[in-house]
């Protein structure tokens, strides 16, 4: 098996080159990966101790930050090596300051992990909910270095808990101890006989919570906001903008706050040519002009987690297509939020509409029904879904404290 899975990791990694000709994400990927090692040897400190986080991507990141930032404080004595694997992470954090070395995860070869090892000796290693790397993971374990999965979550769709898979638990099997979001992930584990498991529950609610802690002050925002009433649309298709936009066109007595997911100026142009509306663009108006305005395009990133704290109702982006984005950011302002039907696979967003903090929208009848009822002065729904979702949001807080005190002997601020 370890063969096969070895040629698989070389066809991967052949299959990203030749793509790199003709994709640039693929082309980061792999130029990415080229001086990985001496990049290694040149920053990572001999005399240290590191703490190794892996997260695939960007949303992994999210769910890996608060231990990182946690371990700033109650363990400075470890320096922190943060890897990707996916270029949407590290391009976007690889200057990010809560590490002293970022870099691309090297492919999952025996050799490039051998080398890694041999440069990094990490005395610790955390990787973040879906990293499951056969060599990475049996070398850690035949070096002795205690590893760690964090915000895991399984499903008995899985090939871990398949007839035709059962080898694959090997893998798991590797880590010192798995943290995982759900009783269900901790029932499937025990299935086969894996039972160094802890229910800590998801870091991204403690992350969530910290950026609404710290919610940037914006002007412009406030300007158009006033005492209006305002819907918010975060990280939109332009699926999802197709069933948003005619309900807003239809309301003026309410004001449109819309954050697509793709910036480009092709996305731009499609949802200004729907909005019948007067609008402005972020990166282009001042505080006068947005005042005025009916709705506002945010044409910019790093700013949709403060922007959510200004509406009454969020609808999420992504549920007609193969998943919704991240709802705890609108969710711990303790406002309802919507979203398409593409959720099942979202624990937070099952929680949600089964608490009564959240709802599913298939088309744009169920959509105008639920504003209707949301922005109805008489109705009781609002008040009580948005109840629901601030309670879920402050129950499930907590996961960064339970796995740094299991991980690192419980040291406290």
């Amino acid at each position: 098996m370890k063969l096969l899975y070895d040629l698989g990791i070389l066809l991967y990694s052949f299959g990203a080159w030749i793509a790199s000709f003709f994709d640039e994400k693929a082309k980061k990927f792999v130029e990415g990966r080229k001086d990985v090692f001496d990049l290694l040897s040149k920053k990572m400190d001999p005399n240290a101790q590191y703490v190794w986080i892996h997260a695939a991507s960007l949303g992994e990141f999210e769910q890996g930050r608060p231990i990182i930032e946690k371990l700033r404080i109650t363990n400075p004595e470890y320096k922190i090596l943060l890897t990707f694997f996916s270029p949407s992470g590290y391009e976007v954090r690889k200057n990010y300051e809560g590490a002293d070395v970022v870099c691309y995860l090297p492919m999952d070869t025996s050799w490039n992990v051998k080398r890694f090892l041999s440069i990094v000796h990490p005395s610790y290693a955390i990787f973040i909910k879906y990293e499951f790397w056969m060599n990475y993971l049996s070398y850690l374990k035949k070096n002795g270095v205690p590893t760690y999965i964090v915000s895991a979550i399984f499903r008995k769709s899985q090939a871990f808990f398949k007839w035709y898979g059962r080898w694959y638990c090997t893998i798991l099997k590797n880590f010192t101890h798995l943290f995982v979001q759900n009783q269900e992930s901790k029932d499937l584990l025990a299935s086969v006989g894996i039972h160094n498991v802890s229910l800590a529950g998801d870091t991204r609610f403690d992350r969530v919570a910290d950026i609404a802690a710290k919610s940037k002050q914006l002007p412009i925002i406030e300007s158009f906001v006033g005492d209006s009433k305002v819907f918010i649309a975060g990280s939109s298709w332009p699926k999802d903008e197709d069933i948003l936009i005619p309900y807003i066109n239809e309301h003026p007595e309410i004001k449109f706050i819309i954050a697509p997911h793709e910036i480009h100026s092709e996305h731009i142009d499609s949802i200004t040519a729907k909005l019948k509306r007067p609008y402005v663009l972020y990166t282009s108006t001042n505080e006068a002009e947005a005042k005025s305005a009916e709705c506002i395009i945010i044409n910019c990133f790093g700013l949709l987690s403060s922007i959510y704290r200004y509406g009454q109702v969020a609808y999420i982006g992504g549920g007609f297509g193969v998943g919704i984005h991240n709802i705890l950011e609108a969710s711990v302002y303790g406002i309802p939020v919507l979203f398409g039907p593409n959720y099942h696979k979202f624990k937070e967003a099952v929680d949600m509409i089964e608490r009564g903090g959240a709802y599913s929208i298939s088309n744009a009848t169920e959509f105008a029904k639920l504003m209707d009822d949301f922005y109805d002065s008489s109705s009781v729904l609002y008040e009580k879904t948005a109840q629901m979702a601030a309670i879920y949001s402050k129950e499930n807080r907590g996961a960064t404290e339970r796995i740094v005190k299991k991980i690192f002997g419980g040291k406290e601020n």
